[in-house]
C-alpha cells in the first residue's frame, strides 16, 4: 500500500517536472533564437557635393562657307582636317561678274573724284554731288560684296570638317562648300536636374572625362545658364566651355561632366546598411539602440561615395548601423551583435 502511494506521487510529479523542463528548454531556445547581426559605427566627415552628367563635345562656333549666289568654283585651297586661320582664303569662285562690277566701281570712283573737284570750285550744285556720291557708295558696296562672295575666306580660326564640292562644280545654293569649326575652345551643353538649379553658378569649375582618353581629366567653366526648365525631363541646360588648347577634345565625343556644388559635413554609412523598400523609392537603415534592440529608420541619402552613402537625415554621428543580417530582423527586435 505504501509503495502504491509512492508510485502515485511520483507519477503525479512527472507532468510538473516535464513542464519545468519544457519551460527551461523554451527559454534556452528563445535565448538562442536571437538574430545575429553585424554593425558598424558611423561618423561624420566633409563630403564634396557633386553630380556627374553625360554630354557631347560641340564646337564653340560652327560656320558654313558659301557665296550668296550660284557660281562656278574656280579653286579649292584647303581640305578636310586642315586648320585655318581667321581670314584665310579657302576657295575662289568664277570672277567674271566680279571683274564687271570692279570696272564699274573704278569708273564711278574716278567720276566721283572729278565731280567733287568741280563742286569745290563752284561748278556743281550740292544736290548733284550728293546724288553722284550716293551712286558711288552703292557701287562700292556692291563691289565689296561681290569680292567677299568670290574670294571665300574663313570667318573664324578652326578646322575644316566638311567639303562638299570639287573644282569646276557649280555651287547651287544647296550644301555649303565648306564647314569650319572652332575647337579651341569647345563647349558642352549639359542637361542638369532641376533640383540642382539653385546650386549651379556661372563661372563654376567642372571636370570632364572622355572615353577617347581614359584617365585624363579636362577642366572647364560654366559660361551660360539657360533660363527655362524642360517640363518633360525636368532639366535645364548649362553651357560649359573648355579651353582645349591642345585640341584633344573633338566635336562629337561622348563626355562625362562632373559639377561640384560645395562641401557638406555629413554622416557617411556603408552602402550595405541601406535597405530599399520593395515597390517604393524609400530607403531605411537599422540602427542599434543602447538597449540591444534595433530601430528601422527612414533616411535621406545624398552623394554616393564608392561603397558608401552620404546620409542627410536619419542617422547621427557615432551611432551603429546594421550592415549584415537585416533580413532576419524587424523594427524593435532584440538582436545579438556579432563581433
Amino acid at each position: 500500500m505504501k509503495r502504491s502511494i509512492q508510485q502515485i506521487a511520483a507519477l503525479s510529479l512527472l507532468p510538473l517536472l516535464a513542464a519545468c523542463g519544457s519551460g527551461q528548454n523554451q527559454a534556452a531556445q528563445e535565448q538562442e533564437a536571437l538574430p545575429v547581426v553585424v554593425v558598424k559605427q558611423v561618423s561624420a566627415r566633409d563630403v564634396v557635393q557633386k553630380e556627374t552628367y553625360t554630354s557631347t563635345v560641340e564646337p564653340n562656333v560652327k560656320n558654313n562657307i558659301a557665296p550668296q549666289t550660284a557660281m562656278r568654283i574656280k579653286s579649292i585651297r584647303v581640305e578636310v582636317g586642315d586648320f585655318v586661320s581667321k581670314g584665310q582664303v579657302v576657295a575662289t569662285m568664277d570672277a567674271v561678274s566680279l571683274d564687271q562690277v570692279k570696272l564699274q566701281y573704278k569708273n564711278d570712283s574716278t567720276e566721283y573724284v572729278r565731280l567733287k573737284g568741280l563742286y569745290e570750285v563752284g561748278g556743281l550744285s550740292k544736290s548733284d554731288l550728293d546724288a553722284i556720291e550716293l551712286s558711288y557708295k552703292v557701287r562700292k558696296k556692291n563691289y565689296e560684296n561681290m569680292l567677299e562672295n568670290t574670294v571665300l575666306r574663313s570667318p573664324i580660326a578652326g578646322v575644316i570638317s566638311a567639303r562638299n564640292y570639287d573644282v569646276g562644280d557649280m555651287y547651287s545654293m544647296g550644301q555649303p562648300i565648306y564647314t569650319v569649326q572652332e575647337i579651341s575652345p569647345v563647349k558642352l551643353l549639359v542637361a542638369v536636374s532641376e533640383r540642382d538649379y539653385t546650386r549651379v553658378k556661372k563661372g563654376g569649375k567642372v571636370s570632364i572625362s572622355v572615353d577617347a582618353f581614359p584617365g585624363a581629366e579636362f577642366t572647364g567653366s560654366i559660361t551660360r545658364l539657360y533660363p527655362t526648365i524642360d517640363p518633360t525631363t525636368h532639366t535645364f541646360l548649362v553651357e560649359v566651355q573648355v579651353p582645349n588648347k591642345d585640341r584633344k577634345l573633338r566635336p562629337g565625343m561622348f563626355a562625362r561632366v562632373t559639377l561640384v556644388f560645395g562641401v557638406n559635413h555629413s554622416v557617411v554609412v556603408p552602402d550595405l546598411s541601406v535597405v530599399r523598400q520593395q515597390g517604393a523609392g524609400d530607403r531605411y537603415i537599422y540602427v542599434l539602440e543602447p538597449d540591444g534592440t534595433v530601430s528601422f529608420r527612414p533616411v535621406t541619402l545624398g552623394v554616393r561615395l564608392g561603397s558608401e552613402y552620404e546620409v542627410l537625415d536619419g542617422v547621427k554621428d557615432g551611432e551603429k548601423v546594421v550592415v549584415e543580417g537585416q533580413l532576419r530582423i524587424k523594427d524593435g527586435a532584440q538582436v545579438e551583435v556579432k563581433q
